[in-house]
């Protein structure tokens, strides 16, 4: 009879465990969107962006800070003068 009860308690662990690796956290999301637009500011701007330091901005923050391209006070912090 003992048997017989684990198997519903593994079945539900099989469950969680299959959509926890299918649906990524919320968080995980923002970081990578944030990710990407920091990529696309480093394609518009070139040497006068910071990629990196963006990109590190973004996993400092979970991805709360979202720089838009288009916005200069969000991408202000990543932008450099050349000399």
């Amino acid at each position: 009879m003992a048997a017989r009860c684990c198997c519903p308690l593994a079945a539900l662990l099989a469950v969680l465990l299959v959509t926890s690796c299918l649906a990524p956290p919320a968080d995980a999301n923002a970081v990578s969107v944030c990710i990407r637009n920091c990529a696309q500011c480093k394609k518009m701007y070139g040497p006068y962006f910071e990629g990196q330091l963006c990109a590190d901005a973004c996993l400092k923050f979970n991805g709360k800070m979202m720089p838009d391209c288009e916005d200069a006070a969000s991408i202000a912090p990543f932008l450099n003068k050349l000399e």
